[in-house]
C-alpha cells in the first residue's frame, strides 16, 4: 500500500487537465506492459466479477480503458445472465451435494444487505435454523464474486447520506454585500439543510463570524432541533476556517458528530451547496439589498416559499413541509378556481385552488 501512496496523493491535488495526462500516461504504460505479455490471458470468475462491477459504472467509456479483453467481450460479461441454479429435482452427481439454491440466495442477501463477514452471516443462518458450514458460506460468497467483509463493508459516501439522511444535517456560508450608512457591507450568512426533508434554517449572520459567534450558532441549532424527535447525529460541513474549534466543540457536546468534506470537493456538500445557489440565484441576485433587516425579510421570504409552496423533485414533487409531515393543500380537481400567489413582488410565484 505504501508504493500507491505517493500516487494517491498525486491524484487528489491534481486538476482535471492533469488527470487527463495522467490516465493517457498510465494507458501508455498499460500497453508497454501487455506487449511483454501473453495474447490472450484467461480470467477467474473472482477476477471477472471484479472488472465487471468496477467497469459497469463507467458506461461507454469503458471502450477506451479496457485492455485485457475486447470491449465486445466485456459488453458480453456485463449483459450475461446470472447463471440459474439445478433443478431440485435433477439427479444428483458424485461427490457433495450443492447447496439448495434458497440458502445460496439466503447468504448472499446477508452479505450484500449488511457488509457481514463469514462467521457472522454463520450465526445468522444457524438462528434462522440453517445448518451449513463455515466452507459453504465462504466459497458461496466466492462463487458469486462477493469480496471478504473488510472491502465488501467498505461504505460509500452515497450510502452513508442515504443511511443517515433522517438524521443528518449539513452547512455552508455564503456571503452578500450590503448597502448601509457606512457604505457597502460584506455579510456571511450561515445555513443548515435537512438532508432528509431540504427543511432549511438560517440561524444568523455577521459581518465578523468569530469563534464566539460561531459557539452561539451550534447552540442554536441544538436549541431549535432539540423538540424535533430526530436530533442531530452528524453535520457535514468542509473545511472553511470559520467552522471553529469552539464551533465543533460545542456540537460533540450535544452528540453531533462533525464530517469533514475532502479540499475542493463542493459535490461532497451537494446538498447545501445547491441550498445556497437557489438562495443565491432565485432570490438575492435580484435585489440590491439595503440593510441587514432588507436581507432578513428576502430571506425569510424565500424560506416560506421554499418550504410551503416550491415542489422537489429529489422529494417527490412535494414541499419539505409535506416531507415533513403536513397535510398537503390540494383541492381535488375541478374544484376551485386556479389562484396565483406571489412573494417578493411577483418573483417568487406559485397556485393554488380557492375552495
Amino acid at each position: 500500500m505504501r508504493l500507491f501512496q505517493p500516487l494517491l496523493a498525486l491524484i487528489a491535488a491534481a486538476t482535471d487537465r492533469q488527470l487527463a495526462e495522467y490516465v493517457e500516461y498510465l494507458k501508455a504504460e498499460n500497453r508497454v506492459l501487455r506487449a511483454r505479455l501473453p495474447k490472450r490471458i484467461t480470467v477467474t470468475p473472482q477476477e471477472k466479477a471484479q472488472l465487471v462491477k468496477y467497469g459497469r459504472p463507467l458506461g461507454s467509456a469503458i471502450r477506451d480503458l479496457v485492455s485485457i479483453v475486447s470491449p465486445k467481450t466485456f459488453l458480453r460479461w456485463v449483459n450475461e445472465p446470472k447463471a440459474k441454479a439445478a433443478p431440485g429435482e435433477a439427479k444428483r452427481g458424485p461427490g457433495r451435494p450443492k447447496t439448495a439454491a434458497d440458502i445460496r440466495e439466503l447468504i448472499l442477501r446477508l452479505a450484500r444487505e449488511t457488509g457481514w463477514g463469514y462467521t457472522r452471516i454463520l450465526g445468522e443462518l444457524k438462528r434462522l435454523g440453517v445448518t451449513v458450514s463455515r466452507s459453504t458460506v465462504v466459497n458461496t460468497l466466492k462463487q458469486a464474486g462477493l469480496e471478504p467483509s473488510p472491502d465488501r463493508s467498505k461504505s460509500t459516501w452515497h450510502e452513508f447520506f442515504k443511511r443517515h439522511k433522517d438524521t443528518l444535517w449539513a452547512c455552508d456560508f455564503f456571503a452578500k454585500h450590503l448597502w448601509t450608512l457606512r457604505g457597502l457591507v460584506q455579510v456571511y450568512i450561515l445555513v443548515f439543510v435537512h438532508v432528509g426533508t431540504r427543511r432549511v434554517i438560517v440561524p444568523g449572520m455577521s459581518t465578523n463570524p468569530d469563534d464566539a459567534w460561531m459557539r452561539q450558532q451550534a447552540r442554536n441549532l441544538s436549541i431549535l432541533l432539540a423538540d424535533s424527535g430526530k436530533p442531530p447525529t452528524h453535520l457535514v460541513l468542509d473545511n472553511d476556517t470559520k467552522f471553529t474549534a469552539g464551533f465543533r466543540e460545542v456540537l460533540a457536546s450535544d452528540g453531533v458528530e462533525v464530517v469533514r468534506t475532502a479540499i475542493r470537493s463542493p459535490n461532497m456538500n451537494a446538498t447545501c451547496e445547491r441550498m445556497v445557489m437557489s438562495i443565491q440565484v432565485e432570490a438575492l441576485d435580484h435585489f440590491v439589498v439595503f440593510g441587514e433587516d432588507h436581507l432578513r425579510y428576502i430571506l425569510n421570504e424565500y424560506l416560506s416559499h421554499f418550504h410551503r409552496d416550491r415542489c422537489h423533485q429529489g422529494l417527490g414533487n412535494v414541499p419539505p413541509a409535506v416531507a415533513c409531515g403536513e397535510e398537503p393543500d390540494v383541492i381535488p380537481f375541478p374544484a376551485g378556481k386556479v389562484d396565483c400567489r406571489e412573494r417578493l413582488g411577483g418573483l417568487l410565484k406559485h397556485y393554488r385552488r380557492v375552495a
